[in-house]
């Protein structure tokens, strides 16, 4: 019986643990911009979503990426080439949630960071997650 119960305590604790770490992450904390009301872009950005940013910690951000229906898919960073080539070090804000896998590729610029850069893209969604805001 004890070892019964033992085991239905261990099960509800790994059940209310892997129910967290799904849970969706929330809406984007006070003091984030939606990108598109601060600079000339589109809402959605297939392949990143819709985009939240506080305006303090441009250009590396973090910046907040959601599907179209409002659930959070990942945090991306945009890191420009010139601070990486200078070794600059970053003390950049994190954001705590399930982590699945990342992405790093390279970017000319584009409105908000004109210079060329990286993105770091921690995705918190699987690839079938991932492809919600490829289009």
């Amino acid at each position: 019986m004890r070892t019964q119960v033992i085991a239905a305590s261990v099960l509800t604790i790994l059940t209310a643990s892997a129910a967290e770490s799904q849970a969706p992450l929330g809406p984007p904390p006070p003091g984030f911009k939606r990108v598109s009301s601060l600079v000339k872009l589109p809402s959605f950005l297939p392949g990143l979503g819709v985009l939240y940013v506080n305006p303090e910690t441009l250009p590396a951000g973090p910046f907040l990426a959601y599907d179209r229906r409002g659930r959070r898919v990942s945090t991306v960073y945009m890191i420009p080439v010139e601070d990486i080539g200078n070794r600059k070090k970053f003390d950049l804000a994190g954001f705590a949630g399930r982590t699945d896998h990342v992405s790093i590729y390279f970017n000319e610029g584009h409105p908000g960071v004109e210079v060329p850069h990286y993105h770091v893209v921690i995705w918190h969604v699987n690839k079938r997650g991932e492809a919600r805001v490829a289009k």
